[in-house]
């Protein structure tokens, strides 16, 4: 039974960024990031083969300036050593502050306050009861962005 479980996991996990795509509107908004002088980076959790795969497959290694993977990196959010990396691959440091939107309110948005960042979370309602100390609260991306670009 544990071989077919196996099986199934590493079949499923072959085919997930296969199944991972970015709507249109959140790669523009990601452009008009960039185009107006932020760097954007993914900072993520994750098997490397599956998180560099969604990436690649979504088309978001185009879409933004890095990005930091705890499969590879070996540090998993919400340890600032994440959010470092990503600054740095962005040629910037956590000293000089930014965002970080993110739906995990311990990973994401506990990481990122710990790293000094401002936060939006993403509230989906998959995380009911969970605390959170976020700058905003939205339902969706696109609105993440609307604020970011408010605040520049």
């Amino acid at each position: 039974m544990s071989e077919l479980v196996d099986e199934l996991w590493s079949r499923y996990r072959q085919r997930i960024p296969y199944l991972v795509c970015c709507r249109p509107e959140v790669m523009d908004g990601l452009s008009k990031l960039r185009t107006s002088g932020c760097k954007v980076a993914i900072v993520t959790n994750g098997t490397a083969d599956n998180q560099l795969g969604k990436i690649q497959r979504a088309g978001l290694a185009e879409a933004v300036d890095a990005y930091a993977l705890s499969g590879i990196e070996g540090i998993r959010k919400p340890d600032i050593g994440l959010f470092e990396v990503a600054a740095w691959r962005c040629g910037m440091s956590l000293e000089d502050g930014g965002w970080m939107i993110g739906d995990p309110p311990v990973a994401d948005i506990g990481g990122g306050q710990a790293a000094g960042l401002r936060t939006v979370w993403i509230d989906r309602g998959t995380w009911p009861g969970q605390e959170h100390e976020a700058d905003h609260v939205v339902t969706d991306v696109l609105q993440a962005m609307k604020i970011l670009h408010g605040e520049r």
